[in-house]
């Protein structure tokens, strides 16, 4: 790939699925690293990359991709040999795309509300419908295993399981067996143990600067 490749990171948030992701493409890229709690992720420069403040985001050549589930399917596409996303033709390929949407259209705003305790919309005009009916979707898909599109392991994996990780370290879904076997399979693969050693590292650093 002759265009440079940067991750804008922040240990220890979202972007760390991003770092987990392009570990397991074996993609060349450059870390731009910011202290989140120091707001560098606030400063003109950072928002000049996205206005929103959000990581991660990513610069490949002159074009800038923003929004994670964006982001996973650029870079799977971008390096179709490791074999992370079903291509165009490819029966997995709606299934593959299906799961990417439900997670920011679906999943992440029902576990907003949830946490937040925001009282529920009505089903019928909710763009998630409701919480449970969400939940038990794709805990269904989930028992199928071993990962969501069955025997193939994908960015959707990475996508997932990263914020799975989180999510039940700080309560916020329950520990159900098929979450956290999901979770186990996916961060002990090789790239996943990568990452979060070189995100603890760089977080390790921060905090010893503080």
């Amino acid at each position: 790939m002759n265009q440079q490749l940067t991750l804008y990171h922040c240990p220890h948030s979202r972007s760390t699925g991003v770092l987990t992701l392009l570990e397991e493409l074996h993609a060349p890229y450059e870390l731009h690293v910011m202290n989140m709690k120091k707001g560098e992720n606030r400063e003109p420069a950072y928002l000049a990359i996205n206005p929103m403040g959000k990581v991660p985001a990513i610069r490949h050549g002159d074009a800038i991709v923003t929004e994670q589930v964006a982001i996973y399917l650029y870079l799977a596409d971008l390096f179709p040999q490791a074999k992370l996303a079903p291509p165009l033709g490819d029966p997995l390929r709606g299934p593959y795309l299906r799961w990417m949407a439900f997670y920011g259209s679906c999943f992440e705003p029902a576990i907003v509300d949830q946490w937040m305790k925001n009282k529920p919309a009505d089903k019928q005009a909710c763009h998630y419908g409701d919480y449970d009916t969400m939940f038990n979707t794709l805990v269904e898909q989930l028992s199928k295993g071993p990962y969501l599109l069955g025997e193939q392991f994908s960015a959707l994996d990475v996508l997932w399981a990263t914020a799975f990780r989180w999510m039940l370290m700080f309560g916020i879904v329950p520990k159900l067996p098929v979450i956290e076997a999901y979770v186990q399979r996916v961060n002990s693969r090789p790239a996943a143990i990568a990452a979060h050693e070189k995100d603890g590292a760089l977080a390790a650093e921060q905090a010893a600067a503080a």
